[in-house]
């Protein structure tokens, strides 16, 4: 077991859930590449074998937990895939900013 590895997978597993929650709630995925995930994914899937293979420990459980939030983002992703992405509104204050620089 090494204590950086768990280090590592504790920090790259605090963004799963962050990640996940936002897209839930903005329905959006606007920006995200489902490609970058998979590739994750797939590295995950690697630590664990080396994992179940050579090194049996309790980081195992940080793997498989990364995974599962990182698959939930990957399901909200192709669930809001074909959303539009959000439109970001002027207020007024802001155009009159622009006319005053321009003048």
């Amino acid at each position: 077991m090494s204590i950086f590895e768990a280090g590592m997978m504790v920090c790259f597993g605090a963004s799963w859930p962050i990640a996940a929650y936002k897209t839930y709630k903005c329905k959006c995925v606007h920006g995200k590449s489902i490609h970058f995930s998979m590739l994750i994914m797939l590295g995950y899937i690697c630590g664990v074998t080396h994992k179940l293979l050579y090194s049996l420990d309790w980081v195992l459980w940080l793997y498989l937990a990364n995974m599962a939030f990182l698959l939930t983002d990957m399901i909200l992703w192709y669930k809001y895939r074909n959303n539009p992405a959000p439109v970001e509104q002027k207020t007024p204050l802001e155009d009159d900013a622009i006319i005053d620089e321009v003048e």
